[in-house]
């Protein structure tokens, strides 16, 4: 038996544990049922010919007590609370199934003859098993699938450090737990630490990443009376910072709190699903009535004994495995294609709605974009060559963390372009670097540090807005207090965003962008894209309000994003899609994730998506039909043309035929070309 994840929740411990241990018994009782006819041992005598009932009856009574037992429980609660399910049926079925081969079992001398078949009277215990066996391995895939939900605030909480550094009245600094911080408390984070609480900059400047909750890529320098993120990174220099929001006030903290309640607003699935059963239970029942009292009043003697098996035998057939199989088939064959094109759907509510969708919210940096800063271009005034602006960048960046340092070094080293140790350098100003190369003395940075250094930036004015409009960064370098040029950084769009976007926008999918990237960026990588409607500058709460407005004015919403500012959205919305290049918290928050992180990957799973649903409406209509057909006949209404009632072997042929046929339609779905 596999091993068990301590981590599961005890209801999928114990069904896990009841499938494996009993699975092995359903398949003998099954074996045994199909193809005990064929075993000689067992025909040739009649005394023999019973045996293999005792047999069956031994193997099937632990799957339907003890494997089956919490079925039969819900199904208890469901006729208590008036509230008739699919439990119901699978409760009255399997007992019905069972209680009757018991009785056929013991009493055989107690059945009409007409319903002896090879010296022996026929059983239904492997009706009961297999349903039991069906019934538990769907539960265990839904359990898991539900697990997962709190996989993505297990994420969030472990972003948060352990452990704070105080700096006490004395001056004395130490560590302590994260829940001993108080606000007002002040606080060292060195270089490389994490952000322990929500505060503000005492003293000091260093580069703070808080992408994985703004999704802004390029850190954002912090001085004195700038606020501080909790879990953010410091990625260099020493802060010291006043404790503000701690514990749940924390803006990690409300995250973790909107996912939960995003997660827990989600409506049920099966809500309709359970409406139609309570409707075809009671049907069920009001027809295993008629069938008994009509056999009663009008039926041949023993009319009552027959009107019992009778009423039995449409039960037993109005729990048949197709119907059991219909849905869990095709989601396993789907999600097994889906896997292999770079799609995981975490549940079949997933694919289900995603052929629903009809908006489509997406964040800008690492969902349309790369989420990685790479070099554009460089522009040099007259007395400078732009390979020699870019050559003195490169060589004083070389001493930056920054990442729009490290993709001006990389695109030099790339063009091979000889690097000279810097003579100096200085960090920290916030608004750039400044040191000596090969004796001319450099500043490098925005246009704040020019303006500090005297120095003008006109001539490249012009050109530096120009770029600004299509999103790109732009960093100044004067050289001896000379404007030299310009270097510009940007956030490349990935290569099949537009695409998608286009082939989306075709199939009548309205895109809107929502990031927290700045507004004027976001406009610009918006009309590359063909997007009309951008929100930019957009906080957690803000994505997760937008999901929200448009479901109130009946739009099905999916969400596609990357990052932990994404998560709260992601679990909001109908289908929440995120990018498997980008964090788990975002992965864990989703319902669908693109393992390769391109937006193509939608087209593909939607169009999964729209085979999968027609597949399981057709397997729906194949277990239906068959139940439509085999309750008359099990009700025995073609006993006064033929004579003949259904026989427990023709029962069984007949749900082979409906789970074969439920099984091979699903298979069609590897087949299925997805474009």
């Amino acid at each position: 038996m596999p091993a068990l994840d301590d981590d599961e929740n005890p209801e999928l411990r114990d069904f896990t544990r009841r499938f494996w241990w009993s699975l092995p018994l359903t398949l003998i009782v099954t074996v045994l049922a199909m193809a005990g006819h064929s075993l000689d041992i067992f025909h040739s005598h009649p005394i023999s010919s019973s045996i293999q009932n005792w047999i069956e009856l031994v193997l099937a009574t632990p799957v339907t007590l003890w494997a089956g037992w919490p079925f039969f429980v819900r199904g208890v609660a469901s006729v208590r609370d008036r509230s008739p399910n699919m439990w119901t049926l699978i409760g009255l079925g399997t007992a019905a199934a069972y209680l009757y081969s018991v009785a056929a079992t013991l009493f055989p001398q107690g059945f009409p003859a007409i319903f002896m078949q090879d010296g022996r009277i026929g059983v239904y215990f492997e009706a009961a098993a297999v349903i039991i066996s069906l019934t538990l391995l769907g539960q265990m895939l839904e359990l898991k699938a539900r697990s997962r939900t709190s996989a993505a605030i297990k994420s969030l909480l472990g972003l948060s450090p352990k452990t704070a550094r105080r700096i006490n009245a004395d001056g004395r600094e130490e560590d302590i737990p994260l829940p001993h911080v108080h606000p007002g408390d002040h606080l060292r984070v060195r270089p490389g630490e994490k952000v322990p609480v929500d505060g503000s900059v005492l003293e000091g400047e260093s580069a703070v990443d808080e992408s994985m909750l703004t999704g802004e890529p390029v850190p954002v320098m912090k001085r004195a009376g700038d606020s501080l993120i909790g879990a953010t990174l410091n990625s260099h220099g020493s802060l010291v910072m006043e404790a503000q929001k701690v514990g749940a006030e924390t803006m990690l903290s409300q995250i973790v709190q909107m996912v939960a309640r995003a997660q827990r607003s989600k409506a049920p699935m099966q809500r309709m699903a359970d409406s139609i059963a309570g409707y075809f239970v009671m049907a069920v029942i009001a027809i295993a009535v008629l069938t008994f009292v009509g056999w009663g009043l009008f039926g041949p003697e023993p009319g009552w004994v027959f009107g019992l098996i009778n009423a039995v035998a449409v039960l037993i057939i109005a729990c048949p495995c197709a119907l059991g199989l219909a849905t869990p088939m095709s989601i396993m064959v789907s999600t097994g294609k889906a896997a292999s094109m770079g799609v995981l759907f975490r549940d079949a509510s997933a694919i289900e709605n995603l052929c629903k969708i009809d908006t489509l919210i997406v964040d800008k940096t690492g969902t349309l974009t790369e989420g990685r800063p790479v070099f554009h271009s460089v522009e040099a005034t007259p007395d400078f060559s732009p390979q020699a602006v870019l050559q003195l960048a490169a060589s004083l960046d070389q001493g930056s963390e920054h990442p729009l340092a490290h993709a001006i070094v990389n695109h030099a080293r790339a063009e091979n372009i000889a690097l000279t140790k810097p003579e100096s350098f200085e960090s920290g100003s916030g608004i750039g670097v400044s040191g000596l190369v090969a004796g001319k003395k450099l500043q490098l940075g925005n246009t704040a540090l020019m303006e500090a250094a005297g120095v003008s930036t006109k001539p490249l004015q012009e050109r530096a807005e120009s770029l600004r409009l299509e999103g790109i960064s732009i960093i100044y370098l004067a050289v001896d207090g000379v404007l030299a040029g310009l270097l510009a950084v940007s956030d490349p769009v990935k290569p099949t965003s537009k695409e998608a976007v286009t082939r989306l926008r075709a199939d009548d999918i309205n895109i809107i962008m929502a990031t927290g990237d700045g507004l004027t960026t976001a406009r610009a990588v918006a009309r590359e894209m063909g997007i009309a409607e951008v929100h930019g500058e957009v906080k957690p709460q803000d994505k997760e309000r937008l999901v929200a407005d448009l479901q109130q004015y009946g739009r099905k919403v999916a969400m596609a994003g990357d990052g932990i500012n994404d998560a709260p959205a992601l679990a909001r919305a109908d289908v929440g899609i995120a990018m498997g290049t980008g964090t788990d918290v975002a992965m864990n928050s989703a319902q669908l994730t693109l393992v390769k992180g391109d937006l193509m990957g939608i087209l593909r799973a939607r169009a999964l998506s729209v085979a999968t649903v027609k597949n399981m409406r057709q397997n729906l209509g194949f277990a239906f039909l068959y139940n439509s057909l085999g309750i008359p006949l099990a009700a025995g209404l073609l006993y006064p043309l033929t004579g003949h009632l259904l026989s427990p072997m023709i029962a069984a042929l007949a749900m082979s035929v409906s789970s074969a046929s439920v099984v091979f339609n699903a298979l069609r779905l590897r087949n299925s070309r997805i474009d």
